[in-house]
């Protein structure tokens, strides 16, 4: 089995710079990272996390927390995270905070006792309070926060927003509705605002009944789109907060034997997998989720390295992602004379 000093001997290196290599790369110039890495590969060397861990008197985890595991939103951002934790002897710990009826003692049992070296928040509707405990690892907030007082990675979300709307607009619709997140919920409130902004810039009217409540889910997609069905004043366009949501009204639109987009407009926010493969596929709001999982977790490591909090908040621009599940209202009103 090799060891250090066959590495630093193959490397032309001391053994604590093969070390420090292993344990802090980024301290370490990038010609001899090259050469212990190398060496490593060549003798097959496999680190000890465990021992180093006890060395360094860390757990060596990092416990992410989200709010439902279900939501495949959640499966490129832990990849990110994983990505970066891995090579740095990290392992990841992913905890569902709806998964029992106090989630706010949950998140003080992560805090307590050594369990892990920090944490990644993903659910704003945590009590800050709850973050109250004495000695308590670093925690960073991602996609959603808590207030001010946390770092965070967030994309742009208000400005996502107004993306959609506009692109709606350009498209040629004067009514466009909004298919909300939960209420009270940071996302949802910022993405309102920037609907309602948006509106309010193109001069579009704001109408309260083309407001509906949703939670993120297929199923409250769906519900709205029964309400908006039963509506005879229902607006042209939908602009849905979560990509999930739009799926669930899409399916349900279809369902009922009306068209999407001739019947009507539907964008997303998020582009999850799945959105590519709808039929129509959906138009969205792409937030990068792989990068946000990386930035968070770096922001992470930094705090634990430096023994620091930084209260930083990193704004990830969003972009928007055209597809088939947006149209002219006027084409698609003639194409539907036409068929019939």
């Amino acid at each position: 089995m090799a060891t250090l000093q066959d590495i630093a001997r193959l490397a032309g290196v001391s053994t604590a710079t093969v070390s420090r290599t292993l344990s802090n790369p980024g301290l370490v110039a990038e010609a001899t990272r090259a050469a212990v890495l190398a060496a490593v590969e060549q003798t097959g060397y496999q680190v000890n996390h465990a021992a180093r861990n006890l060395r360094m008197q860390r757990a060596g985890s990092i416990i992410a927390l989200v709010p439902n595991l279900a939501n495949p939103f959640f499966s490129q951002i832990l990849a990110g995270i994983s990505s970066v934790l891995t090579p740095e002897g990290f392992g990841l710990l992913v905890a569902d905070t709806q998964a029992g009826p106090d989630p706010d003692s949950r998140l003080r049992q992560y805090l307590r006792g050594g369990v892990a070296d920090g944490l990644i928040l993903f659910d704003g509707n945590l009590s800050l309070a709850a973050l109250d405990v004495p000695d308590s690892p670093p925690v960073v907030a991602a996609c959603e926060w808590l207030g001010d007082t946390l770092p965070s990675v967030r994309v742009e979300n208000a400005h996502g927003a107004e993306l959609a709307v506009r692109h709606l607009f350009d498209a040629g619709h004067r009514t466009i509705g909004y298919l909300t997140g939960p209420k009270g919920n940071v996302l949802n409130v910022t993405r309102q605002e920037g609907y309602l902004a948006a509106l309010a810039t193109l001069g579009l009217p704001s109408n309260q009944a083309w407001i509906y409540e949703g939670d993120f889910s297929l199923d409250s997609g769906a519900m709205a789109a029964a309400r908006w069905i039963a509506d005879p004043m229902r607006p042209g366009a939908m602009f849905c907060a979560s990509d999930e949501m739009a799926c669930g009204f899409m399916g349900a639109i279809q369902r009922a034997g009306l068209h999407v987009p001739r019947d009507v407009s539907v964008i997303g926010f998020d582009n999850i997998e799945v959105a590519a493969h709808m039929t129509p596929t959906l138009t969205t709001i792409r937030q990068p989720r792989t990068l946000i999982g990386e930035r968070a977790a770096n922001m992470l490591l930094k705090m634990i390295a430096t023994k620091s909090i930084n209260i930083e908040t990193e704004i990830i621009p969003v972009e928007l992602v055209e597809r088939s599940s947006v149209a002219n209202p006027a084409h698609a009103s003639r194409a539907l004379v036409t068929q019939n």
